[in-house]
C-alpha cells in the first residue's frame, strides 16, 4: 500500500524565522525542509507516551523506607 504525502507551502514567513530554522537544521545536521517537518510533527502529533523507566526516573527522591516507618506503638488499623 502506497503512502500518500502532501506538500505544504508556507508564505510570508519572517526572515528571522527562516534563518532560525536553517540554523537549527544545521545544528541537527539535516535540511531546513526536514527540520520543518520535524517541528510540525512534534507540535501536531502531541507528546509520545513515556516509558515506565522514564516515569520512574522522573520521580523525586522521597527518602528512605525508614523515613516512613510506623512507630512501634501504632496499631495495625490505627491512623497516625
Amino acid at each position: 500500500m502506497a503512502l500518500i504525502m502532501a506538500n505544504l507551502l508556507v508564505r510570508n514567513v519572517d526572515e528571522d524565522i527562516v534563518l532560525a530554522l536553517k540554523k537549527r537544521a544545521g545544528a541537527h545536521g539535516i535540511s531546513a525542509e526536514a527540520e520543518h517537518r520535524r517541528i510540525l510533527e512534534q507540535a501536531l502529533r502531541g507528546p509520545r507516551a513515556r516509558s515506565f523507566a522514564e516515569v520512574l526516573a522522573a520521580m523525586p527522591d522521597a527518602g528512605l523506607d525508614a523515613d516512613f516507618a510506623r512507630p512501634a506503638s501504632a496499631g495495625r488499623d490505627e491512623c497516625i
